[in-house]
């Protein structure tokens, strides 16, 4: 299926289809199914407020499905496709961060994982290496619920960036 769409295209998918194609941006089947059965959209405007509005709904459990398609900050993406493709473009700019912030995040990874047991996640487009090194320093000291809800929000404002760059 086309990595981009027309948001009439996208309207008038089956919606096994229409899942399929979400699930390329944002892994979680809860979210997907949701904004699929949302469809028809009046303009990309009622998609995306849908979208977000989806995310607030979301669990832990769907959360988790979420992160299973993204990899950790700074590690080298090697699977393929698109969303994979999408995850090494958001965070192109790691290849700019000197050894000591690679080093940092290394560890404040494991150790997020260690704390959360689940992968560290941040909106990287637009932020460079010491700007997540330095959330993920900060968000350690979260709890539970704090991070949940920072979790969720990122995993949003991911979303929603992709979901605007794949409807032409």
């Amino acid at each position: 299926m086309s990595q981009s769409l027309e948001l009439g295209t996208f309207n008038a998918l089956p919606s096994a289809d229409a899942r399929a194609w979400l699930e390329q941006l944002c892994s979680s089947p809860r979210w997907a199914a949701e904004v699929t059965d949302a469809r028809p959209y009046a303009d990309r405007s009622a998609l995306l407020e849908t979208s977000d509005a989806v995310f607030a709904g979301l669990d832990p459990a769907d959360l988790d499905a979420a992160l299973a398609g993204h990899p950790r900050i700074g590690a080298q993406v090697s699977a393929e496709g698109h969303s994979a493709d999408l995850s090494r473009s958001e965070q192109s700019s790691m290849a700019s961060a000197d050894d000591r912030v690679k080093t940092a995040l290394r560890e404040g990874n494991i150790a997020y994982e260690q704390r959360f047991d689940r992968v560290f996640l941040i909106r990287a487009a637009g932020r460079s290496p010491q700007e997540m090194l330095t959330e993920l320093q900060r968000r350690l000291g979260n709890d539970e619920d704090a991070e949940i809800a920072e979790v969720r929000e990122q995993l949003r404002q991911i979303t929603r960036l992709r979901l605007e760059g794949a409807l032409s």
